[in-house]
């Protein structure tokens, strides 16, 4: 495990969104970050239904009143505390989770 900086927390409006695209495992793994005020919640971005990306424009993850998670794709809803699917055709399921911290008002993701 290691850790990754994403961004300064500043960088992501409160409340908002983020994507990211890290390298992981000889690969590139797609986040999102979401942001409640000084907490930040870290997702992979990968709807669990189809396994198609959620933001509807580049790092927007969030619904029009900014309490949820919306999948583009499937209209599917998440909890943003901890990525459970609410509503749509993966409801019960949840999105990856890596966990966050903010230090020094750094956000960093743990691989």
């Amino acid at each position: 495990m290691n850790d990754h900086k994403l961004c300064a927390l500043a960088d992501i409006p409160d409340p908002g969104s983020a994507g990211f695209e890290v390298p992981y495992k000889n690969q590139t793994l797609r986040l999102m970050a979401i942001r409640q005020k000084d907490t930040v919640y870290v997702y992979e971005n990968s709807c669990p239904h189809r396994r198609l990306p959620l933001d509807f424009k580049e790092g927007q993850f969030l619904d029009a009143e900014q309490k949820y998670i919306l999948c583009s794709n499937h209209v599917a809803l998440f909890q943003i505390h901890d990525g459970v699917c609410i509503e749509g055709p993966c409801k019960g399921a949840g999105l990856n989770t890596f966990p966050a911290q903010v230090q020094d008002g750094e956000i960093f993701v743990t691989l």
